[in-house]
């Protein structure tokens, strides 16, 4: 009895220390297995090899995000190599002999996922953002934006959750996360361990990074994402540009950060009378400092006037760059603190979506099922509730890398159906949405997970707020942009 024990724990152990490799292996025998079978298994006619190919990879990497064996950026780059070796026309030759080179995916579209419009957009944001930190202009900002809300807990509370939101709208959540909890430290530090309070200031800041990216392309990467769906000029090239996206998800945004503020502030109330902000630091002194603040606000000029002005919001991205690099405002020692991880992330989902769209997949399954007797209001927001779940669990980002475009083939083979509320575009849309609003749990986003970690936070409040949070948030949501989908705004 004790050897079988024994022999138990060892097993145990031997699990445990493998954990990350045995998940790996699993998932992979499982996606060969998809790639081997006959393709008459799957039921779907006029399935080619190679589409069950990209089958087998998109198996594969919903599998790995999900279960994190790797990190998410590692996956997103593993499927541009496995597309590129196994799909494309240059892949392992074996692997492509005997079929039509119309079949297969040309490697430059490939490897173009990783200079993608999208990924140039969120790599201006990251610039953006470095620089602001660099100079300390995101601490006098900071400083400068909650001045006004003086010493009332409760009216600091939105303070917090309003600058919070302000600054993810064009900077990374997580970089916004961290510094405003850094900003909070010393206003936690004052109040007594009885305070209820302090777990409303903690939750303050993931649902105001979490909420305040919803409002502008660069604010997440899922809004990304279904932009560049949303206006691919080879696909449905819809033309939503980056005020159009705004017009409509900053007031969604401000009606959410009320709602949000009201339920903390009920559920934490507040015994102090009084909170003193002490925000030390701020913005170096000299020319730069002139130059980046005359930068940035060109830039969101320019990116809220796209239509005014015809520079897309891509284009527009690439000048600060251009600014800041040739006054050496940036060097290349910088460029080292970019979230490279994120752009990885965004590139393997572009990757997965072009997969499903060259190699005739996508078109293949809207043939196969009947979308059009499907309600299309049912469509619209189960879409945008399946990411929700998933996001909870996974990296919104690749949430919403998986959802798109199997969103993008439903949305074409009911394409009528979806007319009335504002088409593809409108559906889209609510699966970026619909991504932002899923924090409940310390890994549904690293906002919450940097909250989490202070101490101040028990895993039931953060389940019970955010949930609560995210129903209201994508009832008010879908009811938003299912009525302004319809004018057209969405493409």
């Amino acid at each position: 009895m004790n050897g079988q024990r024994t022999g138990l724990a060892k097993l145990w152990r031997f699990i445990r220390r493998y954990n990350r490799y045995i998940k790996v292996g699993l998932i992979s025998i499982i996606a060969l297995t998809i790639a081997l079978l006959p393709t008459e298994v799957f039921g779907i006619a006029a399935l080619t090899p190679i589409q069950q190919r990209m089958i087998a990879i998109f198996v594969w990497a919903a599998c790995m995000w999900i279960v994190e064996a790797v990190p998410a950026w590692t996956t997103s780059l593993l499927i541009i190599v496995i597309m590129l070796l196994t799909i494309s026309d240059s892949a392992i030759t074996p692997l492509i002999s005997g079929y039509d080179s119309s079949e297969l995916m040309s490697y430059k579209t490939i490897m173009y996922t990783f200079a993608n419009p999208t990924v140039m957009l969120f790599m201006g944001g990251f610039i953006l953002a470095l620089v602001a930190s660099k100079s300390g202009i995101d601490v006098s900002m900071a400083r400068a934006m909650l001045k006004p809300f003086g010493s009332n807990p409760k009216v600091v509370l939105f303070g917090f959750m309003l600058v919070t939101a302000i600054f993810s709208m064009f900077v990374s959540n997580t970089a916004t996360a961290a510094m405003m909890l850094t900003f909070l430290a010393p206003v936690l530090r004052q109040l007594p361990p009885t305070e209820k309070g302090t777990s409303a200031l903690a939750l303050a800041i993931p649902i105001g990074a979490n909420i305040g990216g919803l409002a502008t392309p660069i604010g997440t990467p899922p809004n990304g994402i279904a932009l560049q769906y949303i206006n691919d000029a080879d696909g449905l090239n819809l033309g939503v540009g980056f005020g159009d996206w705004m017009m409509v998800m900053t007031p969604l945004m401000i009606v959410i950060l009320v709602i949000s503020w009201f339920l903390l502030s009920f559920s934490f109330p507040f015994t102090a009378k009084k909170i003193n902000l002490h925000i030390m630091g701020g913005a170096k002194k000299g020319w730069r400092t002139y130059v980046i603040y005359g930068t940035l606000a060109v830039t969101i000029l320019l990116w809220m006037f796209e239509s005014l002005t015809g520079i897309n919001s891509y284009v527009v991205a690439l000048f600060p760059i251009g600014v800041f690099a040739i006054t050496r405002i940036i060097k290349s020692s910088d460029l080292k603190d970019i979230d490279w991880a994120c752009l990885w992330m965004v590139a393997g989902g572009f990757a997965l979506g072009e997969g499903m769209s060259k190699t005739g997949l996508a078109e293949t399954i809207v043939n196969a099922i009947p979308f059009d007797s499907l309600p299309a209001l049912a469509v619209i927001i189960g879409g945008g509730l399946v990411c929700w779940l998933l996001s909870q669990f996974i990296s919104n980002s690749a949430a919403t890398a998986l959802m798109i475009p199997i969103m993008v083939a439903v949305g074409t083979g009911m394409k009528d159906a979806l007319g009335d509320y504002g088409g593809i575009g409108t559906l889209l849309a609510g699966v970026a949405m619909a991504a932002s609003f899923a924090m409940s749990l310390p890994i549904s986003t690293p906002p919450n997970a940097i909250a989490y970690s202070t101490g101040l936070i028990k895993t039931s409040q953060m389940f019970k707020v955010g949930i609560i949070i995210g129903v209201i948030a994508l009832a008010i949501g879908y009811t938003l942009i299912i009525a302004v989908g319809s004018t057209g705004i969405f493409g």
